[in-house]
């Protein structure tokens, strides 16, 4: 068997903890793993790591210490190609070419709806890996790469407290989130943030200024609130605008933290799911599965269809949401 495994859409921190366990795994059970440069693109260009000696098979070497690693070695990007019948079937005979038998996508809905669309006119077999800080995909409790977003998130806003703090001001701190609010929401529990805007909810403008002068009245000098960025008012910006012109109490700033949440170097957590991830993947290939994800649910290893997996986006956890009401009471 020969394993082809690419990085497709935004890059994640995990991605390459993923691509080490997935070398690791395919070589000890003698099974060959070529490399994809820039995701769907790279494979419709056919671009292949290659090693020291010019040759395209991954071995151990190749992935050692990797996990540590932000972004993704294997480069990413987002392919508008791949979106035709016709850039699909160029990849399928770009697999035939290169005898690639079974392919692992690592990305988020836009990775895994080419993975589906693929695996209805290839007759390889294809496991893909949820690598998304959104954590928006069905399938799995956790995506690769949330866990460090929301600890960037999070260190940025405990070093904007002290900003915040020294001028009585509120800040407006967008996250990344089009369309599932987990990490604005694990942000603001961790940071004990004031305020938290999602997509899930859409507040009423005057409900939420009548809960900013009583905050005023409590004493408090300074507020936090984290904005997805696909929340109702659509980002930051625009919700500061809606408050002021509402009667906000406090005077105000944004700070967009944009894609400085997908670099760095993955937290353990995601390093552990990652490497997990991937050698559950291999193993599944091994028993002849495709067509779906992988995923981690309530702690087990489990494989979701990809329809179901993008059939709609992953919604914020409602315990977290209970919590978050309440300690923001």
């Amino acid at each position: 068997m020969r394993i082809g495994v690419l990085c497709s859409g935004g890059d994640a921190p995990g991605m390459n903890a993923a691509l080490r366990s997935i070398v690791r795994t395919a070589v000890v059970a003698g099974i060959e793993v070529y490399g994809v440069r820039h995701g769907y693109e790279g494979l419709l260009n056919e671009e292949f790591y290659l090693d020291a000696a010019g040759l395209p098979a991954m071995g151990l070497r190749s992935v050692s210490g990797l996990s540590r690693l932000g972004g993704t070695i294997l480069h990413s990007s987002r392919c508008k190609r791949f979106e035709t019948p016709e850039g699909i079937q160029l990849a399928v005979e770009i697999l035939k070419k290169h005898k690639i038998d079974a392919l692992i996508p690592i990305g988020g809905n836009g990775t895994l709806a080419g993975a589906m669309a693929l695996s209805k006119v290839w007759d390889g077999q294809i496991i893909g890996l949820p690598g998304t800080i959104d954590n928006d995909l069905r399938g799995t409790n956790v995506t690769i790469g949330f866990a460090t977003a929301v600890d960037t998130a999070v260190d940025a806003v405990d070093k904007l407290r002290d900003t915040a703090g020294s001028h009585d001001l509120m800040f407006f701190v967008e996250v990344m989130g089009r369309h599932c609010g987990d990490i604005a929401i694990e942000t603001a529990i961790a940071s004990g943030a004031e305020l938290v805007f999602i997509p899930e909810i859409d507040e009423p403008v005057d409900k939420v200024v009548k809960r900013l002068h009583k905050i005023k009245a409590s004493g408090k000098t300074s507020v936090m609130a984290i904005v997805a960025e696909g929340d109702g008012s659509g980002g930051a910006f625009p919700l500061q605008q809606k408050l002021k012109e509402a009667g906000n109490p406090f005077e105000s700033r944004c700070v967009v933290l944009g894609h400085v949440q997908r670099g760095g170097s993955p937290v353990a957590p995601d390093r552990i799911l990652a490497t997990g991830l991937g050698n559950y993947a291999v193993s599944m290939l091994i028993q002849d599965e495709t067509g779906k994800m992988a995923g981690f649910i309530k702690g087990e290893p489990v494989l979701t269809p990809f329809e179901e997996c993008i059939a709609e986006h992953q919604q914020a956890d409602a315990v977290r949401l209970r919590l978050l009401r309440v300690l923001g009471a």
